[in-house]
């Protein structure tokens, strides 16, 4: 079963603690409550499912959020009424796995553990297709043209590539990795297939060639859970039960001769997600820990911690406009959270200095970032994404370490 399918922390040695019940801060109308006495952050909780939610995503120009959960069913929700306004139901016979939307919001596309990939008509809710795997499908994910999808089997450890009109299959990888697939998802060019694993893999299958074009067998050193592109499609954020974040240049192919950059002790469990946003200077994921961090992708260190969660979260997605974040979790819940002034926040803010931060301009693309202070003499220079193809400078400045519970 995928990781987005197991239960409590893979890697915790004693039997799974119960969820802490903690009282509700939010009126049930999905009004917005106080403030995070922690992180100060305002948030929203979104109810209606009644099982582990195990998949959101922003559509509609950020006004509304898609989510599926263990309970069959997919929702609708108005962000700004904080309720849902569709249901899809009655359809999938077992816990759904992942949904994922066109470009164009009109369909839905929804993976089970009923063995099958379901297309929706968003705008009707009916059932358009319907393709049987020979087993449980862990993934699925349509193309950024809109024309293809891809879904991940245990069957074989197989992938699938099929119409997204038709559901005809165009390819069938049977073997493509080791173990269960956890995530697969093509390249924002429709290029290829990217596809993790609990055998600790990352494979890229090539749409053209027909074959797999990259395999990355060393980076992580436990189950990797998720994957995410930046918007052009350069760059790979990786996401493992090793507690880290890996970001690689997948483009370029420096990753052949370099190491990924490491995002490091942001989780202090296993890490189960990640999300880039639209203009890749954050990252964000969520793990084992009932927590989401907010990383500076530039500076390669995490800025805030969000918590509230009373389980697990299975799933990250962030807004466009960077304004807000949405976390889906084992609590059966999702949460909307205001980042719109996480750079006022005093805990952000005393963090930065601590560090002997400042805005520079990158001596190689001349894009201004966060830079943090390595030593007493020495300034990055470079924002991440050039650091990715110059070894000489790759080195960089974590927060202090985290130690572990197991």
């Amino acid at each position: 079963m995928a990781a987005r399918g197991s239960r409590g922390d893979p890697l915790a040695l004693g039997p799974e603690p119960e969820p802490e019940q903690k009282p509700n801060p939010i009126p049930a109308d999905g009004r917005w409550g106080d403030q995070d006495a922690v992180a100060q952050i305002q948030f929203k909780i979104l109810r209606g499912h009644s099982d582990t939610v195990s998949s959101c995503h922003f559509c509609s120009e950020d006004t509304k959020v898609l989510s599926c959960s263990y309970d069959r069913t997919v929702r609708l929700w108005d962000v700004a009424k904080g309720f849902p306004i569709r249901v899809f139901e009655e359809e999938h016979t077992a816990p759904i796995s992942e949904c994922n939307l066109s470009p164009d919001d009109r369909r839905v596309v929804t993976s089970s553990y009923d063995n099958t990939v379901k297309a929706w008509d968003m705008e009707t809710g009916k059932m358009l297709w319907t393709r049987e795997h020979e087993g449980i499908v862990t993934s699925c994910n349509i193309s950024c043209d809109g024309k293809y999808v891809v879904s991940g089997s245990d069957k074989g450890n197989a992938i699938f590539v099929f119409d997204a009109v038709s559901a005809t299959v165009v390819a069938h990888v049977q073997g493509h990795h080791r173990s269960t697939i956890t995530r697969c998802c093509f390249d924002p060019d429709n290029q290829r297939v990217t596809s993790v694993s609990y055998d600790k893999t990352i494979k890229l299958w090539d749409m053209t060639t027909r074959s797999t074009s990259i395999t990355i067998n060393e980076g992580h050193s436990n189950a990797i859970s998720d994957c995410c592109f930046t918007s052009d499609g350069r760059y790979l954020c990786t996401a493992s039960w090793d507690k880290s974040l890996k970001i690689w240049d997948i483009k370029t192919g420096e990753f052949r001769c370099h190491d990924p950059v490491s995002l490091n002790q942001g989780h202090e469990g296993s890490v189960s997600c990640c999300a880039f946003s639209q203009d890749a200077t954050l990252v964000v994921s969520g793990g084992y820990d009932r927590t989401i961090a907010i990383w500076e992708t530039d500076a390669g260190y995490k800025k805030l911690s969000l918590k509230g969660h009373c389980d697990w979260v299975t799933d990250v997605a962030i807004s466009e406009n960077k304004k807000w974040i949405l976390s889906a979790s084992k609590d059966s819940t999702l949460r909307l959270w205001n980042i719109e002034k996480i750079d006022h926040i005093p805990s952000v803010i005393e963090s930065r200095k601590e560090k002997g931060s400042k805005i520079v301009q990158c001596e190689e693309c001349e894009k201004s970032f966060l830079s943090l202070q390595c030593s007493d003499f020495e300034m990055i220079s470079k924002c991440v994404f050039c650091r990715l193809s110059s070894p000489v400078t790759r080195v960089l400045p974590l927060p202090p370490s985290i130690s572990p519970d197991f």
